[in-house]
């Protein structure tokens, strides 16, 4: 079994459409929707991991393809500012899967994006504004 974390936008035309749906019913795939931005008429933003055969889940990407719906891999939506960063940890503090932690021996803050599930909490502490998710 694999996993693949991805964020999905679906166009307008498709945001009342079983999309997801077909993925479970033809794919055999297991979701887990991490987090979902979805309005009636507008473009929908969606994070969501891929639980399954590493085939099946290339299948089933590419049926999203197929769908005009776009994907990405989660870990390329979000950006640390490292230069910038003072390694004060006040974001390792609400990083509840533990991406974001001090290294014990450097204290210097680490990002692990294979942890990251995008819910921004991050964000909202940092002090000099230096993490910034896309979504």
């Amino acid at each position: 079994m694999a996993k693949k974390k991805v964020v999905l936008t679906f166009p307008p035309e498709k945001i009342e459409q079983p999309i997801t749906y077909h993925l479970v019913k033809d794919y055999d795939l297991i979701i887990n929707i991490l987090r979902a931005e979805i309005y009636e008429e507008e473009t929908g933003r969606m994070v969501l991991e891929l639980d399954g055969p590493k085939d099946k889940i290339e299948e089933g990407i590419a049926y999203l393809k197929s769908q005009n719906v776009t994907v990405e891999e989660a870990a390329r939506d979000i950006i640390l500012n490292e230069e910038e960063c003072i390694d004060c940890g006040a974001c390792t503090a609400v990083c509840r899967p533990g991406a974001l932690y001090l290294n014990p021996k450097t204290f210097e803050l680490e990002f692990d994006k294979d942890k990251c599930i995008l819910c921004g909490l991050c964000v909202k502490v940092c002090p000099l504004g230096l993490i910034e998710v896309k979504f």
